[in-house]
C-alpha cells in the first residue's frame, strides 16, 4: 500500500527523535511491502527563523494534502520573550487549528520492566495502562475575548473557556468508542461544581452516553481526578475532558511511565469508529529539548510509538502497529535505555542505537 506523509521535524530534538521513528517506520515498510512517501516541511522556530512565519503557507499545504503527519517537537528558548510576535507554539496552534485536530489521544501505559522509573511505588503503578482524551480546538486556549487591557487601578486580562454541545458531544462520542474497544469505562473530567461550560459538558456527556449502554460512564472533577491519578491508577481505562484540563491532567499521567519520552500522542480530525482510519497528526508528548540537543541521548520510543498510532488510526494497519508496540516491548525485557529510564543493571545506549535496536527488532 502507498501512503503520503508530512514530516515536521521541528525543533531541538525533534531531527534527531524523528529520525529513528522514520528509521522504525522504513523497517515496517521493508517488511509488509507498504511505501511510505515523505515529504519534510518546516514548523516551529526553524520556521520562524527561514520564513518569518511559525507555520508557513506550505507546510500547512502539505499537511492537508496528506494521509499523516508526524511532527516531533517544537520550541526555542530565543523565543521565551512574551513580546516577540511570533512563537514556536503559534505553529503547533495554527496547524490544529487549520487540520480540524480536535481529538488528541495520550496512551499512558507503564511497561513492567520501567515500573521503578517513576517515584511513586511499584505496586501503585504495576498494570496502569488507560488512555486521555483531550479536545483539542476549543476551550480556554481558542475562546473569545482573550485579551490584555490597562485599567485606571493597572492592568486586566481575560481569557474566556467557550465550548458548544456540538464540540462536546464530538469528542466525548471519540472517548466513548474507544472505551467500547477496551474495557468498556470511561471517566469525563470536569468542574461541574463551578463552570457553566463544564456543566454543559456533564449534560451532553450523559445524553451521547445514551447511545453506549455497555460503557460505564462515570463523572469525576478534575481537582479529584488528578489526585486519583497518582493513588490507584489502574482504576482508569479512558478519560475524556475539555482541553485545559487535559493539557494538565495528561502531563502529570506522563510522570506515571517514568518519563515524557515513553509517551506518544495521536491527534485525530474524526471519530475513531471500528478501525476506519482518519487523518491525524502524530507527535511525542515531550517537548524540543534544546538542552540536550544534538547529544545523542533523547529517548525516541515516544516519537517510534507516534509511529505506532499513526499505523493504527490514520492508516488501519494494526498488525503493523502491534508490530512496533512489541518490539519497543522486547527492546526494554532486554534491559536497553536511554539516560531518561537508565537504572542500575540496565544497558545505556544513546538515541540512535534505540532506533537501531527496535528497527532491528521490527
Amino acid at each position: 500500500m502507498n501512503f503520503k506523509i508530512t514530516v515536521l521535524s521541528g525543533d531541538g530534538v525533534g531531527p534527531e527523535v524523528m529520525a529513528e521513528g522514520l528509521k522504525v517506520l522504513a523497517a515496517v515498510g521493508s517488511k509488509y511491502g507498504h511505501n511510505f512517501k515523505l515529504e519534510n516541511e518546516l514548523i516551529g522556530g526553524v520556521a520562524i527563523d527561514r520564513t518569518g512565519s511559525a507555520l508557513p503557507a506550505e507546510t500547512l499545504k502539505s499537511c492537508k494534502k496528506a494521509d499523516a503527519v508526524m511532527l516531533a517537537a517544537v520550541g526555542d528558548p530565543r523565543f521565551d520573550d512574551p513580546k516577540l510576535p511570533v512563537h514556536p507554539e503559534d505553529g503547533l496552534l495554527a496547524l490544529r487549528k487549520g487540520l480540524g485536530l480536535f481529538a488528541n489521544l495520550r496512551p499512558v501505559k507503564v511497561f513492567d520492566e520501567l515500573v521503578n522509573a517513576s517515584t511513586l511505588k511499584p505496586e501503585v503503578l504495576k498494570g496502569t495502562d488507560f488512555i486521555f482524551v483531550r479536545e483539542l480546538t476549543g476551550g480556554v486556549y481558542f475562546g473569545k475575548p482573550k485579551k490584555e487591557w490597562m485599567t485606571p487601578k493597572g492592568r486586566k486580562a481575560t481569557d474566556s473557556m467557550t465550548y458548544s454541545e456540538q464540540e462536546i458531544e464530538r469528542i466525548v462520542r471519540v472517548g466513548f468508542e474507544l472505551a467500547r474497544a477496551r474495557k468498556k469505562r470511561l471517566v469525563s473530567a470536569d468542574k461541574a461544581n463551578v463552570l457553566k461550560s463544564s456543566r454543559l459538558w456533564r449534560q451532553v456527556a450523559i445524553e451521547v452516553s445514551r447511545d453506549y449502554p455497555y460503557v460505564a460512564l462515570t463523572h469525576a472533577l478534575v481537582d479529584a481526578c488528578a489526585m486519583q491519578l497518582i493513588r490507584p491508577p489502574t482504576a482508569f481505562d479512558v478519560i475524556v475532558t475539555e482541553n485545559l484540563f487535559g493539557d494538565i491532567l495528561s502531563d502529570e499521567a506522563a510522570q506515571l511511565a517514568g518519563s515524557m519520552g515513553m509517551l506518544p500522542s495521536a491527534s485525530l480530525a474524526g471519530i475513531p469508529v471500528s478501525g476506519q482510519p482518519t487523518f491525524g497528526l502524530y507527535e511525542p508528548i515531550h517537548g524540543s529539548a534544546p538542552t540536550i540537543a544534538g547529544r545523542d541521548i533523547a529517548n525516541p520510543v515516544a516519537t517510534i510509538l507516534s509511529v505506532a498510532m499513526m499505523l493504527r488510526y490514520s492508516m488501519g494497519l494494526e498488525t503493523e502497529a502491534l508490530t512496533i508496540e512489541h518490539s519497543v516491548d522486547k527492546i526494554l525485557k532486554q534491559g536497553y535505555r536511554t539516560d531518561d529510564i537508565m537504572a542500575s543493571g540496565n544497558t545505556r545506549v544513546g538515541t540512535r542505537k534505540m532506533g537501531d535496536l527496535i528497527a532491528a527488532e521490527v
